[in-house]
């Protein structure tokens, strides 16, 4: 597996590109802005981008998502209850934080237990509602990138339309720290981190 993590934006987004080793197919997840550098990155690699999987359909997390359609065809998948979001530039908050009216509509609207295939590569799609009703987490192999739902020591806001606080103390308690501990998260901000560790440090869920 090829994976790689960046910081994007204004924001300090992450965004992560996963591929298949043996057919270069990729994954961009959350590209959040800096068209470019993520462009420059899937160049390097020589990697061919099959889709875009976004976690939910926050500004900070799809600014870069049309350039991407436009340079390489790639599919759009997002929960099928963040669609309508990404597709009103209002509602996903690109016109207020960016100034870009940025409105795209899904090729794919996932839903909880779906299984997206690159290569030999199975990616799970998790949905974790609290941050966004339609928020999710993808995992693939040993690690989990868990968007705005759990960061390390921390969770994400729930005070924007949509969120709630007991909605995502419950998808990670039942929904992800079901998975084992050694699995690596790597969240929409700020460093990666373990589900171990944050079973035994994060003060939102202890």
């Amino acid at each position: 597996m090829i994976f790689e993590a960046m910081t994007v934006g204004s924001y300090y987004s992450n965004c992560y590109i996963v591929a298949s080793d043996s057919t270069k197919e990729a994954a961009i997840i959350d590209p959040g802005a800096d068209f470019s550098k993520i462009d420059q990155k899937i160049i390097e690699l020589g990697l061919n981008p099959k889709m875009i999987i976004l976690t939910h359909a926050h500004g900070d997390h799809i600014c870069a998502v049309k350039e991407l359609i436009e340079k390489y065809n790639a599919k759009v998948c997002i929960h099928e209850i963040d669609a309508l979001a990404l597709s009103d530039s209002k509602i996903n908050f690109s016109k207020v934080l960016f100034g870009k009216d940025i409105s795209i509509d899904a090729d794919v609207k996932l839903k909880d237990g779906d299984v997206l295939e690159l290569g030999d590569l199975k990616l799970e799609i998790i949905h974790t509602p609290g941050h966004t009703k339609g928020g999710i987490c993808i995992k693939v192999g040993n690690i989990m990138m868990t968007g705005d739902t759990l960061f390390n020591n921390s969770i994400g806001r729930t005070d924007f339309p949509g969120g709630s606080f007991e909605e995502i103390i419950d998808s990670i308690q039942e929904k992800i720290f079901k998975y084992d501990e050694d699995i690596i998260i790597y969240p929409g901000h700020n460093s990666p981190s373990t589900i171990k560790s944050e079973k035994l440090s994060n003060p939102f869920v202890n």
